[in-house]
């Protein structure tokens, strides 16, 4: 009797676990939990100015992805010259393995705006990620040299 009761209650625990993956419509995105709101005091104020620094490689790379899914406009912290017509921005999001960032750019003769967005990888979006904040840094190509522009985020 013993071995039925159990037989049917790791039957019905089983059945309450999902293990598949959803069959309609968009996959939800993860949520970055620990790096959400985490912005420098003075993006406060409503600085778009991030800092230059001269070292560019900086935390995690990241490879520029427009697939991402629930992109969100993120503010980067800082901005180094790779090459001229390359800017690395240093920016916190999630891990790698389930995040990805993409940026656009729009250039003046006076100031290079960097629209950067960060959101789930189409991969990882139905898997369970952690929620570990990552400092990470998107290597951006410009189509002339930077020169003397400033790099402000979009």
């Amino acid at each position: 009797m013993r071995v039925i009761v159990l037989a049917v209650l790791a039957t019905l625990a089983l059945a309450g676990c999902s293990f598949g993956t959803q069959s309609t419509g968009t996959p939800a995105a993860p949520k970055v939990l620990a790096a959400q709101g985490a912005v420098p005091a003075d993006w406060g104020r409503g600085s778009p100015v991030p800092t230059q620094v001269n070292d560019s490689d900086i935390g995690t790379v990241f490879a520029d992805r427009a697939d991402i899914v629930g992109a969100s406009d993120t503010m980067f912290e800082s901005w180094s010259e790779v090459d001229e017509t390359t800017v690395a921005v240093h920016f916190v999001t999630g891990t790698p393995e389930c995040y990805g960032a993409h940026a656009s750019v729009e250039e003046t003769d006076s100031t290079v705006t960097v629209t950067l967005q960060t959101g789930a990888l189409p991969e990882a979006a139905n898997r369970l990620c952690i929620l570990v904040a990552v400092f990470g840094s998107l290597d951006v190509h410009l189509s002339s040299p930077l020169g003397d522009r400033q790099v402000v985020s979009g």
